[in-house]
């Protein structure tokens, strides 16, 4: 192929990249966005085994069959609740890709570099020829460093295999500036002295070592931005190989999501009410006061039963419902339909109250209530739901704690102090489905579950559901 035609057919993937973005902003078009920004990735690889000369039928068909493969079984026995784990994971491996490619090419350049030196060409000579790629490389092996380690770390803080709680200990703002320094270090020497490829290495080393500093002392109410922030320093990484193999579509592929990584973790931080500085320099997650919640919750607590919310639901008009992480864990999205659909049968006005960063990711209880073939019309956004409130005769919070705790409506003295919420103790009457009175992730007792207007339906999120459903057909 020609370079124009390399060029072009670059473009053109680089389109379909933009459109398939774009269809990703609506579930109606989500499926054939996904499929358009595939589309755009075969015709990009494709083109670059062409232009290098390695276009085999055998070789293409065994990777797509290879990669399909893996993909039908990710997709198949990852549960819903574990996408957040996923998608951290998808980050890292972009991550070290980066960090791998960038190295392996430099290695190649250097060492052709030191043939031209050793030929009569002058140090100076051979470091102007590789400025581009050295000082590309060095962002690469900085950022996917960083973004490896720290996903590998965010993935194990969701999995449960590294505790959720913040690790915090004297110093260590000292010590994160300490290793940053060092690693900024290296990458100076690489770009002045680029015949050192050790040095690349020693690199990727010092930033991997920053991202688990970085990682760790954040705790896991905020990992839904990490794993933002962390999709975006993918993209910067790719974007940096992309300088290094002077290769157009991955500039363009790693810019994109670079971006659109930036501005969903601003919309995280906003949603939450903290400056990014405060989520990598916080932390959420504080140990539980035990007796503060005892006295908040001490003979205020009113349990119900299923019959009971069943004869409210009847008399009710307009009712919303206000998932969490609890409902992805207790799969209860199917029964929360099915009672959606008989309220709707008998006049109920029925919405979802979704706040931005229930669960852990941004849109997962979209993706889990849009899969149940609820209207998405029917997922109401903060902002849109809170004036309602005060109009709906019935609210049910499932699985939901931190987005409804009241405490964040204060100036300071918690984790959530100023976090937006939904406005649900503001409705005639608040139905709490959860399992206990623990706290969410922020660690710090609700006084929702103790209110007045609050009844408490203790059990297994799908199993008083269910038991919500039959009541409702029998009352």
């Amino acid at each position: 192929m020609s370079d124009a035609q390399v060029h072009l057919a670059y473009l053109l993937a680089a389109a379909l990249f933009i459109l398939g973005l774009k269809g990703l902003t609506h579930p109606r078009s989500a499926v054939r966005g996904n499929a358009v920004g595939a589309l755009g990735m075969l015709l990009a690889v494709v083109v670059t085994l062409v232009e290098q000369g390695l276009l085999r039928a055998e070789l293409i068909a065994l990777g797509l069959a290879l990669g399909a493969a893996i993909g039908a079984v990710l997709a198949l026995r990852i549960r819903m609740t574990a996408m957040p784990q996923l998608v951290g994971l998808f980050n890292g491996f972009g991550g070290a890709a980066s960090v791998l490619v960038a190295g392996a090419v430099f290695i190649v350049a250097t060492q052709a570099a030191g043939v031209t030196q050793a030929a009569g060409v002058t140090q100076a000579a051979a470091t102007a020829v590789s400025a581009q790629e050295t000082i590309a490389t060095a962002a690469s092996g900085l950022i996917g460093s960083v973004t490896f380690f720290g996903s590998i770390v965010a993935f194990g803080k969701l999995q449960g295999l590294v505790t959720e709680k913040p690790l915090r200990y004297r110093g260590e703002q000292v010590v994160k500036l300490v290793v940053l320094a060092a690693a900024l270090a290296a990458a100076a020497m690489i770009i002045r002295e680029p015949l050192e490829t050790g040095r690349y290495w020693a690199l990727a080393a010092a930033a991997g070592l920053l991202g688990v500093l970085l990682v760790i002392p954040i705790g896991g109410a905020d990992m839904p931005i990490v794993i933002a922030l962390l999709n975006s320093y993918s993209g910067l990484a790719a974007a940096a190989t992309g300088f290094v193999l002077s290769n157009t579509v991955l500039i363009v592929a790693g810019s994109l999501v670079g971006a659109s990584g930036i501005i969903l973790t601003q919309i995280m931080c906003k949603a939450m009410n903290r400056s990014l500085a405060n989520v990598l320099f916080g932390g959420v997650g504080a140990a539980v006061e035990t007796v503060e919640q005892d006295d908040l919750y001490a003979g205020k607590v009113k349990q119900t039963s299923a019959e009971e919310v069943a004869m409210l639901l009847k008399t009710a008009r307009r009712v919303a419902f206000v998932p969490g992480y609890g409902m992805a864990v207790a799969r209860a999205q199917t029964a929360v339909r099915l009672l959606t659909e008989a309220l709707e049968r008998d006049g109920v006005t029925v919405e979802f109250g979704i706040h931005p960063v229930a669960g852990r990711m941004p849109g997962h209880m979209n993706v889990l209530l849009a899969e149940e073939r609820i209207s998405y019309e029917k997922l109401r956004e903060l902002d849109a739901i809170n004036p309602a409130f005060p109009q709906t005769d019935l609210v049910i919070v499932l699985g939901a704690n931190d987005v409804v705790n009241p405490r964040a409506r204060e100036s300071s003295g918690n984790p959530i102090a100023g976090m937006p919420i939904l406005d649900v103790d503001k409705a005639r009457t608040v139905v709490v489905i959860k399992r206990s009175l623990s706290p969410g992730f922020a660690g710090i007792a609700n006084p929702l579950f103790a209110a007045d207007n609050t009844l408490m339906l203790f059990g297994d999120g799908k199993a008083a559901m269910e038991g919500l459903v039959e009541a409702y057909k029998e009352a």
